[in-house]
């Protein structure tokens, strides 16, 4: 590996970093600056796996016109249209891909096996994971958090649109604190808005770091891998 401090890392996307400035959808030039910092962080070596959401697309548990189950399972449709643009973008660079999703869609995907996803890895492929767990109830982050712990993953890289986590809204309260270091038991008993509870006690069972950062500097990503000091907030135990 090149000067990396994290050689297997787990980048976690929201639906809404895709999006960009647009309310909805997908902002192409905002994926572009994104795919071509994954890219950067790829030549240094790294082994990188990407968790998308499906947020820009659809927010399940906003909508009450419908139950929560079928709701639930659009947004995994969801996170599966932007995998398999996420995927195209990455492969336009040069780079190959597999998209591995946690419900069968065989003509578009392959299923998710953890075997093969680590052989993916290893072979220097980039794997995008679709669908979150597969499962009702459960968040892209728990799917995150849940794929992290499966393919042995140094760290999850969590984009959010802020320098990390902070004891109270920074878009709210000017006197918001960045916490630089917390652990995991802190996000849990002190509720910050890392990630859900579920997904943050994953991370704190099994031991995996998480790095928050702001997205708005794509380069963030190879910065991180690199161990340098950068606006982000570091959750480890």
């Amino acid at each position: 590996m090149s000067n990396l401090k994290y050689n297997r890392i787990l980048l976690k996307l929201s639906g809404e970093a895709l999006a960009g400035n647009l309310s909805k959808g997908i902002d192409s030039n905002t994926v572009k600056s994104i795919i071509e910092s994954v890219c950067d962080l790829h030549d240094l070596g790294a082994e990188i796996a990407i968790v998308v959401g499906g947020g820009n697309f659809w927010r399940g548990v906003q909508n009450n016109d419908i139950e929560r189950v079928t709701s639930d399972h659009i947004g995994m449709l969801a996170t599966c249209m932007n995998a398999l643009y996420v995927s195209d973008m990455i492969e336009k660079h040069g780079k190959k891909t597999r998209v591995l999703g946690a419900i069968e869609m065989k003509e578009i995907m392959e299923p998710f096996i953890r075997r093969r996803a680590v052989r993916h890895l290893e072979k220097g492929r980039i794997v995008i994971f679709a669908a979150g767990t597969g499962n009702p109830y459960f968040s892209t982050d728990s799917g995150a958090a849940l794929r992290a712990a499966e393919i042995d993953a140094d760290i999850i890289f969590k984009a959010t649109n802020v320098d990390g986590v902070f004891d109270k809204d920074p878009n709210k309260f000017s006197d918001a604190k960045l916490y630089r270091n917390v652990t995991h038991e802190e996000i849990l008993q002190k509720n910050l808005k890392v990630m859900d509870a579920t997904a943050a006690a994953l991370c704190r069972d099994n031991d995996i770091d998480i790095a928050v950062f702001n997205l708005s500097d794509p380069h963030n990503i190879v910065k991180l891998a690199q161990g340098k000091d950068v606006n982000a907030t570091l959750v480890n135990s």
